[in-house]
């Protein structure tokens, strides 16, 4: 592990504050700032590369700050371009160089940062948690912190919180882990690797279904808003943000966002399975014809493409994401052009789409990986993207793992998401963890699927088929 002292990056941003205060006279004030981005065409988003706020998915960029940026962007008429930087230090310093216009690290801003920044309005209230493992340390005060040392990444409010925190408990200590991501370390608290970790309610959130094991122990200080950040010159972009984010329009989109990013997933227990034996009766019926149909022309088991059906939508035709993810198949706008489907709503039109883009990722996966190995990626690329399967591939043959097997890169799926791994691939960040889910779940309903299925309602002897899944 690299362990960087707290003093370094205290001394970062000092020495990046007095450089600009000293140098400051030497920069002219941009009185048109914001006309001179929209001449140029573009604005630069400088965030980090983790699932709270960008990340390359299935069909393309997403991310809480990313569609939030690009909300903005359409309302000013420009492209958006992503700038990736994980260090604040580093990103503040990138903003002061003009390499970037809004820095949006899904995290507040200690008072410090704030002071080389024109921050804008609050719009995501999270707050610092300390997480352990169930059966771990018992943290039931801020006090009994002293027996530990806290793991966790850099982060100018949460350093500046526990500096405060240490001046009444002495012996509450840290260590910041820069090689490593949030999502990193709440992976390592999973497997026992560290005893707590310090993070950002957000980053809890979305991963805490993944690691169900894991508990917060602590809430550190009072909830603060996440805030976008620009240059202070830039006196123009700054009140144009502050009139956007006060707009009806702009609440509705993050209320959306919120939603979309932050509910949590179903429970996958009892209860989810036997609402779901119970719609393989009502439900499927409706539907088992389109199903049986376009399995058959495009070379599948229906039982399979059923079973992928309703862990997109739940058998639900009218089902919608936030993003624009629709219909049974749950298709976004991209992918159902490029196979020709006009209408999402369309739920045998939907059914054929989305059965043919399985079939198409099924022969982009290549007849070299055996089955069910080769059927089980190609699911996998339906929920995460072909890109970031082949990531997974390569980076199984680096890690020795059979590329070719399922259970090779199910193994490495998960790494997609540590930044020691994501950086060095081409399609970087992934939540490989929900790729293996999502695997795991249709197994799951194709199998109950196969069990429960009444075949003599349509004549078939579909039933004695091999299961093409284990």
């Amino acid at each position: 592990m690299r362990v960087d002292k707290l003093r370094t990056n205290r001394c970062a941003l000092v020495i990046l504050f007095v450089s600009i205060v000293i140098s400051g006279c030497d920069f002219p004030l941009t009185q048109n700032d914001l006309e001179a981005l929209q001449a140029r065409g573009e604005i630069v988003l400088i965030t980090r590369n983790n699932s709270a706020c960008y990340y390359e998915g299935p069909h393309g960029p997403v991310g809480f700050e990313y569609d939030l940026a690009s909300a903005f962007a359409d309302h000013l008429g420009v492209n958006l371009r992503v700038s990736i930087i994980e260090d604040e230090v580093d990103m503040i310093a990138a903003l002061k160089a003009g390499q970037g216009d809004i820095i949006a690290p899904g995290v507040p801003f200690g008072s410090q940062s704030a002071r080389l920044l024109s921050l804008g309005p609050g719009y995501l209230e999270v707050e610092q948690q300390v997480v352990g493992r169930r059966g771990g340390p018992e943290i039931q005060s801020k006090k009994a912190l002293e027996a530990y040392t806290l793991w966790m990444t850099g982060s100018s409010a949460r350093i500046e919180y526990l500096e405060e925190l240490r001046r009444i408990y002495p012996g509450v200590s840290w260590q910041i882990l820069t090689a490593y991501s949030a999502e990193d370390l709440l992976q390592m608290v999973w497997n026992r690797s560290l005893p707590l970790t310090v993070v950002e309610s957000n980053i809890m959130s979305m991963n805490h279904h993944y690691y169900p094991e894991l508990t917060v122990k602590l809430t550190l200080g009072q909830p603060r808003k996440l805030t976008w950040a620009t240059d202070p010159r830039n006196r123009r972009l700054k009140q144009v943000i502050a009139k956007w984010f006060d707009r009806k329009g702009t609440r509705e989109i993050i209320k959306g966002l919120i939603d979309h990013y932050y509910s949590h997933l179903e429970s996958f227990d009892y209860v989810d399975l036997a609402r779901y034996r119970r719609r393989i009766k009502v439900r499927l019926p409706k539907y088992r014809a389109y199903f049986e149909a376009a399995a058959q022309k495009y070379k599948l088991d229906w039982k399979l493409v059923a079973a992928q059906a309703y862990q997109e939508s739940h058998w639900n035709p009218r089902a919608k994401s936030y993003t624009g993810v629709r219909g049974i198949m749950m298709l976004t706008r991209e992918t159902a052009a490029s196979m020709n489907l006009e209408n999402r709503m369309d739920i045998e039109a939907s059914i054929f789409a989305g059965t043919r883009y399985l079939a198409r990722l099924h022969r982009l996966v290549g007849k070299s990986v055996p089955e069910p190995d080769r059927t089980l990626m190609a699911l996998a690329a339906y929920n995460i993207g072909f890109g970031h399967l082949q990531d997974a591939r390569l980076l199984a043959r680096r890690l020795g793992k059979p590329e070719n097997s399922w259970h090779g890169v199910r193994s490495v799926f998960p790494l997609l998401q540590q930044k020691k791994y994501y950086t060095t691939l081409e399609h970087r960040y992934a939540r490989g963890n929900e790729a293996v889910m999502y695997v795991d779940r249709i197994r799951t309903y194709y199998k109950m699927l196969r069990q429960n299925v009444d075949v003599m309602a349509s004549g078939s002897a579909a039933a004695e088929d091999p299961a093409i899944l284990p």
